[in-house]
């Protein structure tokens, strides 16, 4: 079948049909075999049609790569950047289709800002001055526990917080994770605690995941470590909160209603310093966006300089106060 794909020319009209139900076709058998990439790679290569046929293709290669091990590093940027691209076109062809604005849509361009995440995440762990940049994303995250499998999404957060200092964080994060890996054991999601989340808008309603996603020797690790804390009775368990005094990363204040645009750097609420991009909602904090580009003037990092374009791309241009990068 993959030689057939080749008979095409790229033309438009009836062939593009066509060329587009082969590809679904063979999409549809690479994923059947576990090959959600190499089916990521026919969209790369021929777009993503807004066929309402095609969503469940689009979803299930989502969720199969953020499902997957080895995907928290710096090598798999361009995994990442290819389904952000992938999901960008699809929700450029939506808002031109009869599904614009459809809860499809919306479930599409929040994938597209999950992605987007994700690739920025590899791009930041490339570059050591960019860490806690990562790991603010990897915490970002957990906002989107219900399309994302949620062990994986707090050992994730948790690891990088320990990492950058963030004990609090990374003691109720792992914390969580661990009671995560029991309920996957027991299955069910029931006996869980959400008393660390209250005001916080980590949702408490999330999909339990089908199976372990971290393996065990670190799930030992993770054990050993909570436990050691919890025995020295050092850190508080509470969340580190903001001049709302509201969790840091939560979009959301409790106590007003008032919803923070999150940057698109970060994932954190821009609370002030704003820079506006063209498109609406779409927007950054200053500080870490003037970060990122310092790290991309000193490291003159490639990956970091692809996240810069596709914003760029996705947000109708890059704010005038940019350094420009010949």
């Amino acid at each position: 079948m993959a030689n057939l794909l080749h008979a095409f020319p790229p033309s438009l009209g009836q062939n593009y049909k066509i060329l587009h139900k082969y590809v679904a076709l063979y999409a549809t058998h690479l994923i059947r075999e576990g090959g959600y990439s190499q089916a990521l790679a026919l969209y790369v290569q021929h777009g993503a049609p807004a066929n309402p046929q095609n969503f469940n293709i689009y979803k299930r290669i989502f969720s199969d790569m953020v499902s997957s091990p080895g995907t928290n590093s710096a090598e798999a940027y361009h995994n990442w950047a290819d389904l952000r691209d992938v999901l960008f076109n699809l929700c450029e062809n939506l808002v031109k289709s009869s599904e614009a604005n459809s809860l499809a849509h919306e479930e599409f361009e929040t994938m597209l800002l999950i992605a987007h995440y994700y690739a920025t995440r590899s791009a930041a762990q490339s570059v050591k001055q960019l860490e806690t940049v990562a790991a603010r994303l990897s915490v970002s995250l957990l906002r989107h526990t219900q399309l994302l499998p949620a062990d994986k999404a707090f050992y994730e957060a948790g690891i990088a917080a320990k990492a950058v200092g963030w004990e609090n964080m990374a003691f109720i994060f792992l914390n969580r994770f661990l009671d995560l890996t029991d309920a996957i054991e027991e299955g069910t999601l029931d006996a869980l605690d959400h008393s660390d989340f209250q005001d916080t808008d980590i949702p408490f309603e999330v999909p339990l995941p089908a199976k372990q996603h971290v393996p065990e020797a670190q799930r030992e690790e993770v054990r050993d470590w909570v436990l050691t804390v919890s025995m020295d009775q050092r850190l508080e368990q509470v969340l580190p909160r903001d001049e709302r005094g509201v969790y840091e990363a939560s979009l959301v204040a409790a106590s007003t209603g008032v919803r923070a645009l999150p940057c698109l750097i970060t994932g954190y609420p821009i609370l002030r310093n704003k820079i506006e991009f063209k498109r609406p909602g779409k927007a950054a904090n200053k500080d870490n966006w003037n970060k990122f580009l310092m790290a991309i003037k000193t490291s003159h990092s490639p990956v970091c300089q692809d996240v810069l374009k596709f914003i760029s791309q996705w947000c109708g241009g890059l704010p005038s106060t940019s350094f420009s990068f010949q």
